[in-house]
C-alpha cells in the first residue's frame, strides 16, 4: 500500500448472510415449512386447501409459479409515462440539432457536440397534456454552460433554449470515465496505479479494469479550498470513488479533477 504521496488501497468485508440465524421465522425462511398457529388437541392442523399438517402427510404441492413477460415498450409513452427509449434518443437527437451546437463542446473536447446530462419528461401546457415533452440538460465545455432545452416530441420543435453559468448538475457517466482518465494519466495517478499493483499482482493499464463512481466537487462544502480548485462551481470538477473491479477499495477521495481545465488537483 502506498502510504505518502500515493492513494491507500483499502480492504473492505462485505456483509455476507451472518445474522440471519436471528431474523424471525417469516424473515430467515425454514426450507419446506410454513409458520402456522398450533391447533386444539384433536383438531385437524391442515388448512382448507389440504396442505401438510404437522405429521407432512396429506398435503398438495403448490401449483408452479407464472412469469409474466413485460409488455413490450412502444415508441411513445402517453399522459406522464416516463420517457421510452425511442422518446429519449429523439429529444437527444432534436437537442442536438440547432446549429449553435457546432461550436459547442463535450468533455473529450470534440466539437460540434455538447455533453448530455439527462434528459426527463417536461410538464404538459394546460389544455395540451397529449403532446409529450421532454427537457435535456447538456453541457457546453467551450463556455461552461449549462444549457437546457425543451423540446416537442409530437412535433418535433425545440421550443425553447436556456443558458445558465456556475449551476453544475451530477456527473454524467462519460464525465466520470473523462476524469479517470484524466487521473491515471497524470502524475498523481502513479499512486492509483502502484496500489492496483499490491492489490493485484498485476499492473493498471485503463480505467476499464476499475470500478468507479463519483459526483461534483462543490468548495462550498469543503473547509480548505486549493487555490488551483478556486474556480470549480464555475468550472465542472468532479470527486470519484474507486475500487478493483470485485476487490479492495483504491483511495482516490482527494484527488479532485476539473474537467473544464482538464487538470487533477491532490486536496488534503
Amino acid at each position: 500500500m502506498a502510504v505518502t504521496g500515493t492513494a491507500a488501497a483499502v480492504a473492505i468485508t462485505l456483509p455476507g448472510a451472518a445474522g440471519a440465524e436471528n431474523l424471525p421465522p417469516s424473515a430467515a425462511g425454514t426450507p419446506g415449512t410454513t409458520s402456522t398457529a398450533a391447533g386444539a388437541p384433536g383438531t385437524d392442523a391442515r388448512g382448507a386447501d389440504g396442505a401438510a399438517g404437522a405429521d407432512g402427510k396429506g398435503g398438495r404441492a403448490a401449483p408452479p409459479a407464472t412469469v409474466v413477460p413485460a409488455a413490450a415498450e412502444g415508441d411513445r409513452g402517453t399522459g406522464t409515462d416516463p420517457l421510452t427509449d425511442a422518446e429519449l434518443a429523439r429529444a437527444r437527437d432534436l437537442a442536438l440539432a440547432p446549429g449553435d451546437t457546432a461550436t459547442r463542446q463535450d468533455v473529450d473536447g470534440d466539437r460540434g457536440r455538447p455533453q448530455h446530462l439527462g434528459t426527463e419528461l417536461a410538464d404538459p401546457v394546460p389544455g395540451q397534456e397529449g403532446r409529450r415533452r421532454a427537457q435535456v440538460r447538456l453541457y457546453d465545455y467551450a463556455r461552461d454552460e449549462l444549457v437546457t432545452r425543451t423540446v416537442d416530441l409530437t412535433t418535433g420543435k425545440v421550443e425553447s433554449t436556456g443558458v445558465r453559468r456556475g449551476v453544475q448538475p451530477s456527473a454524467h457517466p462519460e464525465e466520470l470515465r473523462a476524469a479517470m482518465e484524466l487521473i491515471l494519466a497524470s502524475p498523481l495517478g502513479e499512486g492509483v496505479k502502484e496500489d492496483y499493483r499490491d492489490a493485484t499482482g498485476t499492473e493498471l493499464k485503463g480505467a476499464d479494469q476499475l470500478w468507479f463512481n463519483g459526483d461534483v466537487y462543490r468548495t462550498y462544502r469543503e473547509k480548505n479550498v486549493p487555490g488551483a480548485l478556486s474556480r470549480c462551481g464555475e468550472h465542472r470538477c468532479v470527486r470519484l470513488v474507486t475500487k478493483v473491479r470485485n476487490g479492495a477499495w483504491i483511495d482516490t477521495r482527494n484527488l479532485i479533477v476539473d474537467l473544464s481545465a482538464r487538470n487533477v488537483v491532490r486536496v488534503g
